[in-house]
C-alpha cells in the first residue's frame, strides 16, 4: 500500500474520539443514558447466564447457545460503552493507539462470533422441528461445544485480518476519529494510504464468513416453515413457531440494526452514530428481554429462583 501523505502510523500514539456533536451540557445526559442502558445490559445478560447455569432443566443445546449469546452481548457492549462514558465527561476524549486497536479487535471478534452463534441456533431449531426424533443424536453436547468454539475461531480469524489491514495504514496529520468508538470506516477516513487491500479484505470476509451465516439462517427457516405448515393442528403450528420466535426476533434485531448502520449514507455521520448505539447497546439490552418474556422455560426457571429465595428469607 503506497502512502499518500507524510505521517506513518508508527508516529501516532493516540486518537481523539469526537463522539456526538452536541452541546457540552448534553454530554452529561448522554453519560447517564449510556450508564442506564449499560447497567440493564449487565443485569439482563448476567441474570440470563445465571438462570441457565443454575436450572438443570435448561441444560439443553438451545440454552447452551443462549448462554453464550448472553456472554457475547455482555462483552461486546463492554468493549465500547465504558470508554464512551469516560469520554463523555472528559475534555481530552482520547484513546491510545493500542487501546483503539484492542477495542476494534474485540468488537470485531464478538460481533462476528455472535453471527455464527445465531447461525448455530438456527440449525438447532431446524434439527428440533424438522428432525425431532434424531434431535438428541444430532445436537450432542460435543457438537454444540465444537460449534461455539468454531464461532469464536472464525471471529478471531476475522478480527486478526481486519486489525492487521486497518492499523497497518499510514495516517495523515489528523488523528480525529469522528465517532464514539474506533470505527473502521472513520479510521480509514484519516488514512493517507491506498485502501484497495482493505476493501478487498472487507469484501472477502463478508463473502467467506458473514454471508454463510445468513444463508444457514435463511435455509434453516425455509425448512422450518415448510415443516410447520404440514402440522395439521393450529395449536401444533403455534407451539412449533413459538420455539423459534425469540431467535427470529434476535436475528432480525441484530441484522436489521447492523444493516441500517452500514447502509446509512456516510455523509450523515450523526445518524450513523445513533444507529451504532442501537446495535452496540440496544440490541444486547433487548436480547435477554426477548428470550425471557417470550420463553416459558426461562420464565419458569426465574420464578423458581425467586420462589426459593423468598422461601429462604
Amino acid at each position: 500500500m503506497g502512502d499518500k501523505g507524510a505521517g506513518n502510523y508508527s508516529d501516532v500514539t493516540d486518537f481523539i474520539l469526537v463522539g456526538f456533536r452536541v452541546r457540552p451540557e448534553f454530554h452529561v445526559l448522554l453519560f447517564f443514558l449510556f450508564l442506564l442502558v449499560y447497567g440493564m445490559i449487565v443485569l439482563g445478560n448476567i441474570s440470563m447466564m445465571a438462570i441457565i447455569v443454575t436450572d438443570s432443566q435448561l441444560n439443553t443445546p438451545m440454552y447452551f447457545f443462549l448462554g453464550n449469546l448472553s456472554f457475547i452481548d455482555l462483552f461486546y457492549s463492554t468493549v465500547i460503552a465504558p470508554k464512551a462514558m469516560v469520554n463523555f465527561l472528559s475534555e481530552k476524549k482520547t484513546i491510545s493507539f493500542a487501546g483503539c486497536a484492542a477495542q476494534f479487535f474485540l468488537f470485531a471478534l464478538f460481533i462476528v462470533t455472535e453471527a455464527f452463534v445465531l447461525a448455530a441456533m438456527a440449525y438447532d431449531r431446524f434439527s428440533a422441528i424438522c428432525n425431532p426424533l434424531l434431535y438428541s443424536v444430532h445436537m450432542s453436547r460435543r457438537l454444540c461445544t465444537q460449534m461455539v468454539a468454531g464461532s469464536y475461531f472464525c471471529g478471531w480469524v476475522s478480527s486478526i485480518l481486519q486489525v492487521s489491514v486497518t492499523f497497518s495504514v499510514s495516517f495523515c496529520a489528523s488523528r480525529v476519529i469522528d465517532h464514539f468508538y474506533c470505527d473502521s470506516y472513520q479510521i480509514e477516513k484519516i488514512s493517507c494510504s491506498n485502501l484497495f487491500v482493505n476493501k478487498i479484505v472487507s469484501l472477502s470476509l463478508a463473502a467467506i464468513i458473514i454471508l454463510p451465516t445468513i444463508v444457514v439462517i435463511v435455509i434453516s427457516y425455509m425448512y422450518i416453515v415448510a415443516t410447520v405448515l404440514k402440522i395439521p393442528s393450529s395449536e401444533g403450528r403455534k407451539k412449533a413457531f413459538s420455539t423459534c420466535s425469540s431467535h427470529l426476533g434476535v436475528v432480525s434485531l441484530l441484522y436489521g440494526t447492523v444493516s441500517f448502520v452500514y447502509l446509512t449514507s456516510p455523509s450523515n455521520l450523526e445518524l450513523r452514530k445513533v444507529a451504532s448505539v442501537f446495535h452496540i447497546l440496544v440490541t444486547p439490552m433487548l436480547n435477554p428481554l426477548i428470550y425471557s418474556l417470550r420463553n416459558k422455560d426461562v420464565k419458569q426457571a426465574l420464578r423458581k429462583i425467586l420462589w426459593n429465595k423468598k422461601a429462604l428469607s
